[in-house]
């Protein structure tokens, strides 16, 4: 059986590490590669499949253009408003689901049991949305999205507003609005991360860094004296749901992030 990650740029993926440890830790026969795919690249490649396919990973750009190839989309990649993961049965496109949203709640949960009443997420893109998203699924009842251009982030805000609690969103400027709630997510580039801004996030008590590499980055190192919940983190936790659903097993959750931690050592030793 078959199953890979679909992205461009795509070498940096940690995704075949975490689902092959998973694979040999449960003795299947199965292979996930890593597949470098373009914007416009997504109907053309699912085409070609056989049926030997179960499985894809999504990673930009193909998070939201993937939502209108599936003939079933679950609730929570719609209210997203993009997917991460394809179920395949043949070699064909049965339902695309979003496991960035709940993973990101588990994510937060494993590190920190405090209460979430507000949040700010970094950045407006699908992650954004993802894990706007999830500070509502945490508690949160207004979360702020700081971006460079309101417009680029129009579909972000409008997917944290569909969530059923009915959350205030609010948008400000990446560039100086006050950073708010118990919980920010870092969403942009570690490039983008300057010390005025890592600065605004001082006082907030969590740390949620959706990157992994490079690591750590100025948030992450920044937030030593408190909860950091890191890129890896969410990766584990996001593809050990996608686990279940493309082989029908339950994760082996420890091996996979155990097999990421030895990877990203292994990237920065080298670096």
């Amino acid at each position: 059986m078959r199953c890979a990650v679909l992205g461009d740029p795509i070498g940096h993926s940690l995704s075949p590490v975490l689902h092959r440890a998973g694979y040999a830790a449960l003795g299947l026969d199965w292979a996930y590669d890593a597949v470098r795919v373009a914007a416009d690249g997504l109907p053309g490649f699912l085409a070609g499949l056989d049926g030997s396919w179960r499985g894809l990973s999504l990673t930009m750009p193909l998070k939201r253009t993937a939502l209108v190839l599936a003939p079933e989309v679950t609730a929570r990649a719609a209210l997203a408003g993009a997917a991460n993961t394809l179920v395949l049965d043949e070699g064909r496109v049965v339902v695309a689901d979003n496991t960035d949203l709940p993973g990101a709640v588990a994510a937060v949960r494993e590190r920190y049991d405090g209460p979430v009443t507000a949040g700010t997420v970094l950045g407006g893109g699908a992650t954004a949305a993802s894990t706007g998203l999830a500070l509502c699924e945490l508690g949160a009842s207004t979360v702020t999205l700081l971006v460079r251009s309101p417009d680029r982030a129009a579909e972000a805000v409008a997917a944290v507003a569909r969530h059923p609690s009915g959350p205030r969103v609010v948008v400000g400027s990446l560039a100086g609005d006050p950073v708010q709630g118990e919980v920010v997510v870092s969403t942009i580039p570690a490039q983008a991360q300057d010390a005025e801004l890592v600065a605004r996030c001082a006082d907030v008590p969590v740390v949620f860094e959706a990157l992994y590499d490079p690591w750590p980055t100025p948030l992450a190192a920044a937030a030593a004296d408190r909860v950091l919940v890191g890129g890896l983190d969410l990766l584990v936790h996001q593809a050990a749901l996608q686990f279940r659903l493309f082989t029908g097993h339950d994760a082996p959750l420890d091996r996979m992030r155990r097999a990421g931690e030895v990877a990203l050592a292994d990237r920065q030793s080298r670096a």
